[in-house]
């Protein structure tokens, strides 16, 4: 049975995702629906993670919890008022902005079936995840925001938000911006919000997944935890959020035959509270703690 559910959890979390979503969009309440969905998928991550977990030891708790769904609710939504739905603010971003997107440039091929706009949006968006995941790592200006999400030292499903508000802003600034531009109509940043979503507890969940020829198209836990390895040559790779193609495409596609990093988390020390989490990358002191360098206070 465990066998089974290793070879098959990921597809059936993921397709089984989007089918639902397409109801639930079709529904008369598309975001309390979807919201539901999300729900549920978080919940069977997290049951998968005790039947079947990658490492055990991640099942212990870090303390981090509180934090983790702080971050999630909090600052991944941006706004309070999204707090209970915070893993799809980018659709929300999308209802708030596409009326004020005045400098549309209205080229995206609307006439062309949903079911090919959304891949193409997706693969568009995603350009701009990568580099805004990539610059993170490799520039310590950004650096300094993302190492939040970096600083965990287990894997699982409910730390999938844990982002700080600026490194939030940005990836989805550049993500979003060029569909925008481009006059992408709102299902597709429906679509885009839905498949980040589910893409994201994915990666982070603590389940035994053997994904296969899907580590060739999508962004799996197995290259997830590569890119949470504490070993910098081994952390910078696997820059994709939803899907790899521009990791291959740019040579940081990493996928060793090996089992993937359980030794994860950041050199650097991040505070321990939620605001002060949040307040750190601001501080010249703070700074120094997240680079793991000497501050005045030793």
């Amino acid at each position: 049975m465990k066998t089974v559910l290793s070879l098959s959890s990921w597809p059936l979390v993921f397709f089984s995702g989007l089918l639902c979503t397409y109801f639930a969009f079709a529904s008369e309440r598309p975001m309390f629906a979807f919201a539901l969905i999300y729900a549920g998928e978080v919940l069977l991550l997290f049951l998968l993670e005790r039947y079947i977990p990658y490492e055990r030891r991640w099942l212990i708790s870090d303390g981090e919890m509180a934090n983790d769904i702080a971050h999630t609710l909090l600052t991944k939504g941006l706004v309070q008022l999204m707090a209970l739905l915070g893993a799809v603010f980018p659709m929300y971003t999308a209802i708030l902005l596409l009326p004020f997107t005045g400098a549309q440039l209205s080229i995206w091929p609307t006439s062309i079936p949903m079911l090919l706009q959304v891949p193409m949006g997706v693969l568009i968006a995603e350009f701009g995840l990568y580099w805004s995941h990539r610059i993170a790592h490799e520039r310590l200006f950004f650096w300094r925001f993302h190492a939040l999400h970096h600083s965990v030292t287990r894997l699982w499903v409910i730390n999938t938000g844990r982002f700080h508000i600026a490194d939030s802003l940005f990836k989805v600034v550049l993500s979003q911006l060029p569909l925008f531009l481009l006059g992408a109509p709102l299902p597709v940043f429906l679509w885009l919000g839905a498949v980040t979503a589910f893409m994201g507890i994915l990666t982070h969940c603590n389940v035994d997944m053997r994904t296969g020829f899907f580590d060739y198209i999508f962004s799996t836990p197995r290259l997830h935890r590569w890119h949470h390895s504490k070993e910098i040559r081994e952390g910078n790779t696997n820059y994709g959020e939803n899907v790899v193609f521009f990791d291959l495409l740019f040579g940081t596609y990493f996928n060793p035959d090996r089992p993937s990093s359980t030794d994860i988390g950041i050199r650097g020390q991040i505070a321990r509270s939620f605001l002060g989490q949040l307040a750190q990358p601001f501080r010249k002191d703070g700074i120094r703690q997240i680079l793991g360098r000497p501050t005045k206070n030793g």
